[in-house]
């Protein structure tokens, strides 16, 4: 039996990995197919040739959640720290690193929000229980606005909400409401992200560089460079099977022709597809799903295939799916981390996101513990913002974050905070356009989904934040690393159940604190 991975993100390598260690699969017989010189997927980080440093963005992970997460974790071994897994040495950094905000919301005077309130109505809250009771299938799919009244998109909840999990109001009532469920215990301390737990470095260098290193000792293959662009599929008792790939790399194509026992998991789509970086000077080019191809395999076998699901609910409108990030590397001067430091009153790494609630832009920053990167030097330090509404004039800079250049992104910041802009004299900020990163966010039908593995399927797995997990929530490492330990299993017969769910929102401890706070 061999195993093809499409995609050589974070479901994909997670799939790799359990189908060795609990489906004896040998590494030898695991290709993995990526298109981008770096393995991950949206887990990235790198250095760019120019010295900075560049991060699409960070998950948030959490230890009362992410139950196949940290199973898959707690099997590979830290590069860093010799003798402990990947799980041991997040737990371990996150209890000498504690998280508690002291400064969540920023208004436009450089306020410091008191957040121990939501700041709900009776009519707020109302609305929110009936969202929160309402079943997926009244839900449908309908908007959030559809649900929610304006004023409650002026609570101090939502603005973190929002920022904190990237959700913005026209997208989908249901998969807000499964996040009102899934993270119910993190509701009481919203305000501090006390629940919030980081990685040692960023999760490229602390997760799946670990990760592929494990794979690689145990000899799976990876073809970097590699786009596969099609699959052949026919009927095999009463199923379809793919019985071969297209692949094309270095211009050219060939065919990798499958046996009938082997396997073939797919990460259809990718949040990050068709993502550009700009520079000090250049906003970053505004690409579509055209440039890279990215959604394009999924289109195509999906289209007469209702069970594979429906690509068009969640690509068809970029303004709805889009936000920018940026990536400050500060150099020499201390400044900034010093002067953001004393303002919050939080050590690097133990703040969360700083979110400018008045912000044209609604801005947020997050300065990470350092060094962010292994590699970094002892004169730098790296820390990461996004905006969720790049589209709109910026308040200190007269254009759009879509038409600025790193160097504008920085003069908006410092107008925001009222620092001197001196402070970034020697530093570098690295925008980064990403026009599909909530498009797993937008309206959708149950069956706009495929499941991992779809009833017609005889060899061919989905995993990716594009399947239908029921009680799970996208935008999340759990959710890729939930579909290819359920997709393994089932294709491998594999006798070990997956990690249920904890269902927090069902416990009597963590609803009675969520109805304190909301009447706070």
């Amino acid at each position: 039996m061999k195993a093809h991975f499409i995609g050589g993100g974070i479901g994909s390598l997670a799939g790799a990995a359990f189908l060795i260690r609990d489906g004896g699969l040998a590494g030898s017989n695991i290709t993995v197919y990526e298109q981008l010189p770096l393995l991950g997927g949206s887990l990235d980080g790198i250095r760019l040739p120019d010295g900075s440093y560049s991060l699409r963005g960070g998950r948030m992970l959490t230890t009362d959640h992410f139950e196949c997460t940290w199973d898959l974790l707690s099997s590979i071994p830290s590069l860093a720290h010799p003798g402990l897994s990947v799980r041991d040495e997040t737990i371990t950094f996150n209890l000498e690193h504690q998280a508690h905000s002291r400064a969540r919301l920023v208004d436009r005077n450089r306020f410091k929000i008191d957040v121990t309130s939501m700041g709900f109505t009776m009519h707020d809250r109302v609305e929110l229980l009936r969202l929160i009771e309402a079943s997926e299938e009244e839900l449908g799919d309908s908007r959030i606005t559809d649900w929610l009244s304006p004023p409650f998109f002026a609570t101090n909840f939502w603005y973190m909400w929002q920022t904190t999990f990237a959700f913005q109001p026209w997208h989908s009532a249901v998969e807000l409401r499964r996040y009102l469920h899934r993270f119910m215990s993190e509701f009481p301390r919203l305000e501090t992200l006390g629940g919030v737990k980081r990685t040692v470095y960023n999760q490229y260098d602390a997760i799946v560089r670990p990760l592929t290193n494990w794979l690689g000792k145990h000899g799976v293959n990876f073809e970097r460079g590699a786009r596969v662009t099609d699959m052949e599929l026919a009927p095999d008792d009463g199923k379809l099977a793919v019985r071969s790939l297209t692949i094309k790399s270095d211009g050219t194509s060939r065919t990798a022709t499958l046996d009938k026992d082997d396997l073939v998991f797919f990460q259809n789509a990718s949040m990050t597809d068709a993502s550009s970086i700009g520079s000090m000077t250049m906003p970053p080019p505004r690409l579509t799903k055209r440039n890279s191809g990215g959604w394009e395999l999924w289109e195509k076998i999906a289209s007469g295939r209702p069970e594979f699901g429906n690509p068009a609910a969640f690509n068809s409108s970029i303004p709805e799916s889009y936000w920018a990030s940026f990536t400050v590397t500060c150099r020499d001067d201390h400044r900034f981390f010093e002067q953001m430091q004393a303002f919050t009153g939080n050590e690097a790494g133990t703040g969360g996101l700083v979110t400018f609630k008045d912000s044209s832009w609604l801005m947020s920053v997050v300065l990470y513990h350092q060094p962010h990167f292994p590699d970094q030097a002892a004169n730098e330090q790296v820390f990461w913002g996004y905006a969720l509404h790049p589209d709109r004039v910026g308040d200190f800079v007269a254009k759009p974050m879509s038409d600025c250049g790193g160097a504008e992104i920085l003069r908006e910041l410092c107008g925001h905070l009222n620092f001197d802009p001196g402070v970034f004299e020697t530093a570098s900020c690295i925008p980064c356009r990403m026009p599909y990163i909530t498009s797993m966010f937008m309206p959708r039908k149950k069956s706009d989904r495929p499941l991992p593995v779809p009833p017609n399927s005889k060899n061919l797995a989905f995993v990716s934040q594009f399947v239908e997990i029921a009680d799970d929530v996208v935008f999340t490492v759990e959710y890729s690393v939930r579909a290819a330990q359920m997709a393994a299993y089932q294709l491998l017969k594999i006798d070990r159940p997956v990690p249920a769910i904890t269902r927090h929102d069902r416990s009597l401890r963590v609803m009675v604190d969520t109805l304190g706070k909301a009447f706070a």
